[in-house]
């Protein structure tokens, strides 16, 4: 790792307040199999939480409570024995769900390919009660239940005082009301992704703040876009460049993400594309806020990254896919990353461009002008397949959504043509699709940049929308209308059904539709 350690004390004292607020449970309930529903589990209510106190509960008994709508911060309650004094300690578990497959299904039976300390439950031995505890761990939830592990024989306990210091660095103060125009379903979009957001918001733009709570580049550049329609808080979007910018990687790549605690920290992992989106980043950040001072100190890591992108081009001007390399772009198995690798290249290529102009830096103004005229000929030349209509990608020239949505985003073709191919998308679709609200919105975006106002909003009712109809109170990492237990992880439980890139049905209703 390469340290820039001024760029981490600006970044340390831009470091947010967290606002802290109390939420109280609102109902117990149950969770019963119906698979008929999401997931194939129901919430039932049963009776207010005022009933909770006149409840006591021994070995092997349990209970749910909702807290309402999903919360992020540290859970405290009270806990007294009822019956004979307690002659043996309270064991305790306490299963913690954003969702109710979470609070439903066993975490023995967990198989997947993420670590199985993400699944959020803990066992608490308690030797002394009455009590009062805060958990010290941070949770993500909507759903808590608790457990009687044990007690003896002679004494059976009850609770109260259960709630949640809540934590978040956004300020709900700062968001404007819609319009009456807006109609209503968007308006429960923009409430779901502002909530998202907001969750999201610590000490920095976490990707979830269940999992991984760490700094991701792809996440950071939503949040940020919705963030500059919400929240407007440009110092957080400005320390986590900051953070980005004074940690990189020994061949000076920006790392793909950030660990924060206990000493911010730049992880080992290196994408292509994540670390081009470094320089777009800085472009919405400097645009959003004309922050030259900002732009002139991180300009150089951005344009080191550009020219560390630029290195992995073939002869023809085409990146390099072999299995040297790590690009995200989507959660897909089966996805060729080449063909839209090359076009987030020439993306990021035109909005350095503009910071160029902006630094009135003349010579890497000619080389990023040159760059990006041979890049986007090469990819017309080489991976535009005139009578298919599509991009192709890899060896086996693979045709993706991803492939031509990412075309489109780089304005490779004229806007006319642009939109000419995203109808060919609905028309002709590919079988490699998207699965991910991250890939989502650069299809979203796509159709509002060529003008295809309509069709952008029926994507957004049919993805977003259908969350909502899901029972999504903030929106999820990863959702396949046509498979509703889709996960990249192997199971459904380790999804953050809280999750930065969701967020973004507040930008385009507030940048779009206003």
């Amino acid at each position: 790792m390469s340290t820039n350690k001024k760029f981490v004390d600006i970044a340390q004292q831009l470091k947010p307040e967290i606002n802290k607020t109390t939420v109280f449970p609102k109902r117990l309930i149950e969770v019963v199999g119906d698979k008929d529903v999401f997931q194939g589990w129901r919430i039932n209510n049963l009776e207010e939480i005022e009933n909770l106190e006149l409840k006591s509960f021994g070995k092997n008994e349990s209970f749910v409570i909702d807290f309402g709508d999903h919360q992020v911060g540290y859970i405290n309650l009270s806990i007294k024995a009822v019956g004979s004094p307690p002659d043996a300690p309270l064991r305790l578990k306490l299963i913690f769900g954003e969702m109710p497959c979470e609070i439903a299904e066993s975490f023995d039976n967990y198989d997947g390919r993420l670590s199985r300390s993400w699944l959020q439950d803990e066992l608490v031995n308690i030797d002394v009660l009455p009590c009062e505890i805060q958990l010290p761990r941070r949770y993500s939830f909507r759903y808590l239940k608790i457990i009687v592990i044990d007690t003896s024989k002679k004494y059976k306990v009850a609770f109260s005082n259960i709630y949640i210091t809540s934590v978040t660095s956004a300020d709900v103060s700062k968001i404007e009301q819609l319009e009456d125009t807006i109609q209503e379903d968007l308006r429960v979009m923009d409430n779901i992704s502002i909530k998202t957001l907001r969750d999201c918001m610590q000490s920095v733009f976490e990707d979830g703040p269940k999992r991984d709570r760490r700094l991701w580049i792809g996440d950071l550049r939503l949040q940020a876009l919705a963030n500059y329609h919400t929240f407007k808080n440009y110092n957080l979007v400005k320390r986590c460049l900051y953070l980005f910018g004074g940690m990189t990687l020994k061949s000076g790549h920006i790392g793909a993400c950030v660990f924060i605690e206990p000493q911010p920290l730049v992880d080992d992992i290196y994408l292509y594309d994540y670390s081009l989106f470094f320089v777009a980043s800085l472009y919405d950040y400097y645009t959003a806020t004309n922050d030259m001072d900002t732009l002139d100190k991180l300009w150089p890591v951005a344009l080191k990254q550009l020219e560390l992108a630029l290195e992995r081009l073939n002869e023809k001007g085409i990146v390099k896919d072999d299995p040297s390399w790590w690009c995200f772009i989507d959660w897909h198995n089966e996805l060729n990353k080449q063909a839209s690798a090359q076009a987030v290249l020439i993306y990021c290529l035109k909005r350095g461009l503009y910071l160029a102009k902006e630094l009135k830096q003349n010579k890497v103004i000619d080389f990023i002008k040159y760059k990006i005229d041979f890049v986007s000929k090469a990819a017309i030349e080489h991976l535009w397949i005139s009578e298919k209509g599509f991009f192709i990608s890899g060896e086996n020239a693979q045709i993706s959504w991803a492939s031509q949505i990412w075309m489109v985003l780089a304005e490779v073709f004229s806007k006319n043509e642009n939109a000419n191919l995203l109808e060919r998308l609905f028309i002709d679709p590919p079988a490699i699709k998207m699965n991910t609200p991250y890939m989502y919105h650069h299809f979203v975006d796509a159709l509002f940049l060529c003008g295809m106002k309509e069709k952008a909003l029926e994507q957004m009712r049919g993805y977003w929308g259908e969350m909502v109809k899901d029972g999504a109170d903030c929106f999820w990492e990863s959702y396949n209308p046509e498979d509703k237990f889709f996960s990249p992880y192997g199971s459904n439980v380790i999804n953050s059904y809280c999750h930065a890139w969701s967020c973004t049905p507040a930008y385009f209703i507030r940048k779009f539709l206003r």
